[in-house]
């Protein structure tokens, strides 16, 4: 207990010389490990859990229960999960079946897994990992630190940060949907920009990153993707901003840093967000929205406004049944 004091910075209460081999969850115990418990809602498993230890932020909650007293008890548990956590072990150098262009610049320590191909005049950062049938194309520049897994397909010219991980299914750098009609016929804009990413920012699987038409198409530092989201041409994403699953971001948007869009959140072409915006499940942005504020609903609006109309329809269709009930009196009379 004593370490993982250390480790994330807590006090121990109770016996400090408690031995902690792994960890599980609150509601499903288990002896020996450590849990934690940060929403409400889980404080009814506190009292019977059967881990060993809870990391909390609330003394009272333990009951002279053995635990870890934090301020942050969710980031406490993630620092605990990485310390008894041993993932995979990869091996460094490039597999015998890939493909490696004789002009891609490839540090020493770099690990490149099975049939991968590199293009021509592509660069791989120190300490990188490439996951097997992944494509890094021509020029493409994928910095340090990075974890790219399996098929994973970067396209020409776009630049990865360092510290990336990128899952498996993504595609970076594909072209943006531009079309301009003429005579019935829609003729192919040519998508001549690139992506880049900043440092630390992880994508999911089976995202869609469009590179720009003309410029490029922007992940700010620090930002994280779900599974399933989808970047048009030339959106620009500020910092450290949260984009859950089946978020759909169209061209020419700009979004402010700190943002958060909950599940199937969509936004409109050529509208700016600013910093800190939050948005509900499946808000549906359509024009351009001031920073630190909570949307929801769709149009989206400031979420006070949209309880309001909510509140507003369901009295109509209180209202509608009184009046069918008045009706039917009538008609019976």
């Amino acid at each position: 207990m004593q370490e993982l004091a250390k480790l994330t910075g807590g006090q121990v209460i109770g016996n400090s010389e408690l031995e902690i081999s792994g960890v599980s969850e609150i509601q499903n115990g288990v002896a020996g490990t450590i849990t934690f418990l940060s929403n409400p809602k889980y404080k009814k498993y506190a009292a019977d859990t059967g881990a060993s230890a809870i990391i909390v932020a609330d003394e009272e909650v333990l009951s002279g229960f053995n635990g870890l007293l934090v301020n942050n008890p969710q980031l406490a548990f993630a620092k605990v999960i990485k310390y008894f956590y041993n993932p995979p072990e990869i091996e460094e150098g490039i597999h015998k079946t890939a493909i490696v262009s004789e002009t891609a610049n490839i540090a020493a320590d770099v690990s490149i897994g099975p049939y991968s191909i590199i293009e021509a005049d592509a660069s791989i950062g120190s300490h990188t990992i490439i996951g097997a049938n992944a494509i890094i194309g021509y020029g493409a520049k994928i910095g340090e630190d990075c974890n790219l897994h399996n098929n994973v397909h970067i396209y020409h010219n776009c630049t990865i940060g360092d510290n990336n991980t990128i899952f498996s299914g993504s595609i970076i750098g594909s072209d943006g949907f531009g079309y301009v009609e003429e005579g019935g016929i829609h003729n192919k804009i040519p998508q001549t920009g690139t992506v880049i990413t900043g440092s630390n920012v992880d994508i999911g699987a089976n995202c869609a990153i469009d590179r720009g038409t003309i410029g490029d198409t922007v992940i700010g530092a620090g930002s994280k993707l779900d599974n399933l989201v989808h970047i048009a041409h030339n959106v620009r994403i500020g910092h450290g901003c949260l984009i859950a699953g089946q978020v759909g971001i169209a061209g020419s948007t700009e979004i402010g840093d700190f943002c958060i869009f909950a599940g199937q959140s969509g936004v409109v072409s050529h509208v700016k967000i600013g910093n800190k915006a939050i948005f509900a499940v499946r808000s549906g942005i359509t024009k351009s929205l001031p920073g630190d504020k909570i949307y929801a609903g769709m149009p989206a609006r400031e979420i006070k406004e949209q309880h309001k109309k909510e509140a507003v329809l369901t009295e109509i269709v209180s209202i509608k049944k009184r009046l069918q009930k008045l009706e039917n009196v009538d008609n019976t009379s």
